[in-house]
Order: C-alpha cells, then sequence, then structure tokens
C-alpha cells in the first residue's frame, strides 16, 4: 500500500538516501526536500513520497528484478490504445530531404530513416556512485547498487494516432512569464501545420480561458483543481478539442493531469501534452527547463552593476535579490557563473544573520579587508525570519515577505551600531529576468520542447511531459515529475563550486 507524505527530521548525508534510511518503510523513497528552519540546524527534512512501489527486501536476490518492475510500471506512458480502440495510420510528418541522400553502397535514397522508434529508451542516471558518501549521492540500496532506469525517448514515429484534417488543436499557458514561452508555442504551431492540422487555437488566461463566456461567474479564489471536470465539458463540447498543449510548472502539471484522468474516464480520444514552464528549473528528473539560461544571464547584468556600484563606493555593498521561491537554482548559478559575489543565500540552505558566523559578521569581516562586499539572494531565502503568513497569491503560491529590503535594513543597522559607514545598493531584477528574449540556449531548448510536445501527442500519448533528460530528450509520465519540487542539494558538486567560488563560510 502506498504511502501517505510523512515528514522525518534527522542529520542525514547525501549517501544515506538510500530506503530503510531513519527506519522509513522501503516502499519509499527519501527526497531530500530542505533544512529544518525552526531549530536553525542543518538536519535534513527528508519526505517518504508515495511511489506505489512494492516494499523491498533488500536480502532478496531478486530485490533488484522487483524495483525495476516496479520502475517500469510507474514510467510506462499512458496511451490511447489503454482505453479506447483506435487503429495507427502511416504519419504525415515527413522526414523526406530536399536531395537524394547517398547510401554507403553508393546508391541513392528518397529518405532519411529519422524516426524513433518505440522501443527506444534514454538512461534517466548515469552516474555509478561507488559509496553513499560520495557528493550527490542518490542510492537504491546501502551498497549504491546499479540498476538501469530507462525512459522513453521523445520523437517522432513512422504511426500515429489521428487524422490530422479532423484535428482541434489547443494551446494554453499557465502562471507568470517565461523567456521562451513565445518560442514553445511558435513551434508547437508550426510541428502541428507541418502534420496538416488546420485548426488551432490559443486559450487566453490559463485555465480560465476556457470559461471566457462565464468568467465573471467564477470567483478569484476558487481553485482550478476544483474545476476540471467542468473544463473538460466546455473543452470537449464548446471547444471540441482533440489536442490539448498545456505550459507551466508542478501546479499546472496537476492540472493537466487531471484532466487527463477524466478523459480517460470517459474513454475520449483526446491527447493531453505539458511542456515545463518554470524560470525556477525546479521540474523534477529534467536537466533544465526553458529560460532558465536566459533568467542566470539576465541576471548577470544585475549583478554586475551591484558589483561595480559596490566597488565604485567607499564601504560599498551590493545586495541583489533574485527570483527563486522554493528553489535556488538562479541564485546559485548566477552566482557562480559571475565570479564576483561574496555571499550567495538560497531557501535550500539556512543562514544566521547575527552572532559570530552570521551573514553581517562576515560582512564586516569582508568591508574591513576588501573594502566592498557583494550579496546575492534568492527570494525564498530566510523567509523564517518573518512572521508566518497564510496570503496566497492569484496562483495559490504563499505570498513572500522581501528579504532583500529585510537584508538591506538589517545590514545598514549593523554598521550604524559599530560605527562603520556603508552604502548599500539595493537591486531587484525580478521582471527583467522574466520579460527578455530567450537567448541562443534556451531558443534551440524551446524549438526542440515545442516539436516534440506535438510528436507525442500524435503517437498517442496523453498525461505525459517532454523534457530533456541526461542530455536526450524524453517523455515522462506526469505524475512522476511533480511529486514534489526540485531543490538545490547542498551535498551536490555544484553548490560544494559555489561555495568554493565565493569563499563563504557555514553560517550558522
Amino acid at each position: 500500500m502506498a504511502l501517505a507524505p510523512m515528514d522525518y527530521a534527522g542529520s542525514i548525508s547525501s549517501g544515506q538516501k538510500y530506503l530503510g534510511g531513519f527506519g522509513l518503510p522501503t516502499s519509499s523513497r527519501l527526497q531530500w526536500v530542505g533544512y529544518d528552519m525552526k531549530s536553525r540546524t542543518y538536519q535534513l527534512v527528508a519526505r517518504a513520497m508515495s511511489v506505489d512501489q512494492p516494499q523491498l527486501d533488500f536480502s532478496n536476490p531478486d530485490w533488484k528484478k522487483q524495483f525495476q518492475e516496479d520502475f517500469n510500471k510507474r514510467f510506462s506512458l499512458p496511451h490511447l490504445r489503454d482505453v479506447i480502440d483506435v487503429e495507427p495510420r502511416p504519419t504525415t510528418f515527413s522526414l523526406k530531404s530536399r536531395t537524394p541522400l547517398e547510401n554507403v553502397n553508393g546508391t541513392m535514397q528518397e529518405s532519411w530513416n529519422g524516426y524513433v522508434n518505440d522501443d527506444d529508451r534514454a538512461l534517466l542516471k548515469v552516474i555509478k556512485f561507488a559509496s553513499p558518501t560520495s557528493a550527490g549521492a542518490d542510492c537504491i540500496d546501502p551498497d549504491c547498487s546499479w540498476i538501469e532506469q530507462w525512459v522513453h525517448r521523445a520523437g517522432p514515429r513512422k504511426q500515429i494516432y489521428f487524422e490530422p484534417q479532423y484535428v482541434k488543436a489547443g494551446i494554453v499557458s499557465c502562471g507568470g512569464l517565461c523567456p521562451g514561452l513565445n518560442d514553445v508555442i511558435r513551434q508547437i504551431v508550426l510541428t502541428l501545420e507541418k502534420y496538416g492540422v488546420k485548426n488551432i487555437v490559443g486559450i487566453q488566461h490559463g485555465f480560465r480561458g476556457f470559461f471566457e463566456d462565464h468568467l465573471s461567474e467564477v470567483p478569484e479564489s476558487l481553485a482550478v483543481v476544483q474545476t476540471f471536470q467542468t473544463l473538460l465539458t466546455v473543452f470537449r463540447q464548446a471547444r471540441r478539442l482533440d489536442m490539448l498543449f498545456v505550459l507551466g510548472g508542478n501546479g499546472t502539471h496537476a492540472g493537466a493531469n487531471a484532466i487527463h484522468d477524466e478523459c480517460r474516464k470517459r474513454k475520449l480520444q483526446v491527447s493531453i501534452v505539458c511542456v515545463p514552464k518554470t524560470i525556477d528549473n525546479d521540474i523534477l528528473l529534467m536537466d533544465k527547463t526553458f529560460g532558465f539560461d536566459t533568467a542566470v544571464e539576465a541576471a548577470q547584468r544585475a549583478i554586475n552593476s551591484a558589483y561595480i556600484e559596490a566597488h565604485s563606493a567607499f564601504h560599498g555593498i551590493g545586495l541583489v535579490k533574485l527570483m527563486g521561491r522554493s528553489s535556488g537554482f538562479i541564485t546559485m548559478h548566477a552566482s557562480l557563473s559571475s565570479g564576483q559575489v561574496d555571499i550567495c543565500l538560497i531557501p535550500e540552505v539556512p543562514f544566521t544573520l547575527d552572532g559570530p558566523n552570521g551573514v553581517l559578521r562576515h560582512l564586516e569581516h569582508l568591508i574591513e579587508t576588501k573594502g566592498f562586499a557583494l550579496v546575492c539572494v534568492a527570494e525564498g531565502a530566510g523567509q523564517e525570519y518573518f512572521q508566518k503568513s497564510n496570503a496566497t497569491d492569484a496562483s495559490g503560491n504563499m505570498v513572500l515577505s522581501d528579504i532583500g529590503v529585510h537584508l538591506q535594513q538589517k545590514i545598514k543597522s549593523r554598521f550604524k551600531d559599530i560605527g562603520v559607514h556603508s552604502d548599500v545598493k539595493y537591486i531587484d531584477p525580478t521582471y527583467m529576468l522574466r520579460a527578455v528574449r530567450a537567448n541562443a540556449s534556451d531558443a534551440i531548448l524551446c524549438t526542440v520542447l515545442g516539436q516534440n510536445a506535438v510528436h507525442g501527442a500524435f503517437v498517442g500519448f496523453s498525461g505525459i511531459t517532454t523534457g530533456v533528460c541526461n542530455t536526450h530528450n524524453v517523455y515522462l509520465p506526469i505524475p512522476e515529475v511533480i511529486k514534489s519540487t526540485r531543490f538545490v542539494d547542498p551535498n551536490s558538486r555544484m553548490w560544494h563550486r559555489c561555495l568554493t567560488s565565493t569563499g563563504q563560510p557555514d553560517f550558522h
């Protein structure tokens, strides 16, 4: 039986994240979710996530086979054939070359064999850890046994399960802006047209756009998840959609999966495919999400400006607040790539402001030795210093207190108290990061994701998302990527590299 999510706390190294650690039932996987903010200690809080896998007995010689069978079941992709009787037909997505290609034997061929086979797979994990104490080790058992975990490769197939001339496809984006959003939508439209789809519509204002005629009747506080069944009726009867492409983060993926489940219950030939859209790069199992590289690049301009301001002032202190509600990937990567940051603060790693080992004391040291300093903080860091509020925004996210302003005030107050002059330069470039054009790297990623989303829909998959895993383009079942938010692992090599670059101590 699957476990309900439960929290456990205890001192844990990255290598102790194997099954059975801390007395957890072996049917659960430990996933790193953060530190215990209340106790201000470096105790890892682990969550026993429900993964619907059988209880494993490591003394059983067949436990690896049992684990692999369960993994294959969880990562199998839902298909229209599972619920309705539908026959495949030859694809209308042509890969014919403009000029004949030459075979190895010298003869000419008319087309390039560029289709993906249904049995193609990519490895979910590629590192074989030798020890649980290895940096970033994610082990299944205490011996870090290697088990191949394969996921489905993305791309066009030779057979499809829709007749393009009769398809009506819809595209909906939920949440905030993200660099590359238009690029993804453009590629979805272009690829649909390449298949021969003529009826393509965009849904405005997220999931609420399905209720456009009755928008005023939907209360602002009404959770989207409460309206999925009605939403399905609307887009099947009024919209009459056969494919729905959903762009968004974890919450949006959960909504898309609920629509997919309802479609399966009603045995409808509707394909629901997601494209992860989160600038914070906090989607599980994926290398990165589109817009992240652009955001890090845009953050460089803010960091460089703060550096120049701080370096040019007498006892200047540059303070930059970057995006990252729960995950500090943007702040970590921006700090690491700039080479100018002295202190990097992220939500996953708590810090003490006061005291001999606090942030403020280290700032004093930097002013004494360097004459200036640069601090980079994620918006979700240090929330334990504020009174907890139950307020939420329009998307249901907890409203965060402004750690940037708080740090600015604390720094000014501290240096005033010790009688040392300071000149704090505070920069918040949040909207500069969101509303910029995607750079070359993200533009290419958006192209691949948009095209693969359409390929996945035409091949008959539904309830899936597309992304990059270990540099390979894959399809993943939505439930596997929304089990939790992806966080920076303080035991990872990347965080260690960031600490080496900044030279900051442990603030506790």
